[in-house]
């Protein structure tokens, strides 16, 4: 489904309990599965140390880019990918612990060039440039991304200090 009135949405995908190479996968087969919407481009997977929370196993994470058509909104495809999350098994927003291990996680990221902040939905999402587990993935998806201030996704990387080693990021904060 690829329509000249289609938007490019960005969607973060990451887990670390379980088989999360497994699940990432599931998630992105039952985002497929979503009507009017196309999955276009999906970045190789990432293993990530954890952050906020350091006690916990290691992430996989990975992003898909989304064709998304006319019926969606942002707040449409957000509510879709909670209900993939609880399908999945990930309880309740109000039911787990922030930043806690997570056998799915699907963050919104970019939604065309929409801006909201709400107790819902926040675009972009508010913490995803100072994220390289997030930033690395998107770049493999969109390396020619422009942040709506003008930021390119390379300067953007440029002021966090990570390395990557083969299809692990590193973090520091």
């Amino acid at each position: 489904m690829k329509s000249l009135d289609a938007t490019v949405a960005y969607v973060g995908l990451g887990a670390n309990q379980g088989d999360a190479r497994v699940a990432l996968d599931a998630a992105l087969s039952r985002i497929r599965g979503l009507p009017d919407l196309a999955v276009s481009a999906v970045s190789p997977g990432y293993a990530t140390e954890p952050q906020d929370k350091a006690d916990q196993p290691w992430f996989h994470n990975r992003v898909a880019a989304l064709s998304v058509g006319p019926s969606w909104t942002p707040e449409d495809l957000m509510r879709a990918l909670l209900d993939i999350e609880r399908a999945m098994g990930r309880p309740p927003v109000e039911e787990r612990e922030r930043f806690g291990p997570r056998v799915i996680d699907l963050d919104l990221l970019i939604f065309g060039g929409e801006v909201r902040e709400t107790s819902f939905l926040t675009l972009p999402h508010p913490r995803m440039r100072r994220r390289a587990f997030v930033l690395v993935p998107l770049r493999d998806v969109a390396p020619d991304m422009v942040f709506a201030d003008g930021e390119g996704i390379e300067a953007a990387l440029a002021k966090i200090p990570f390395k990557i080693e083969g299809n692990t990021i590193f973090q520091d904060f």
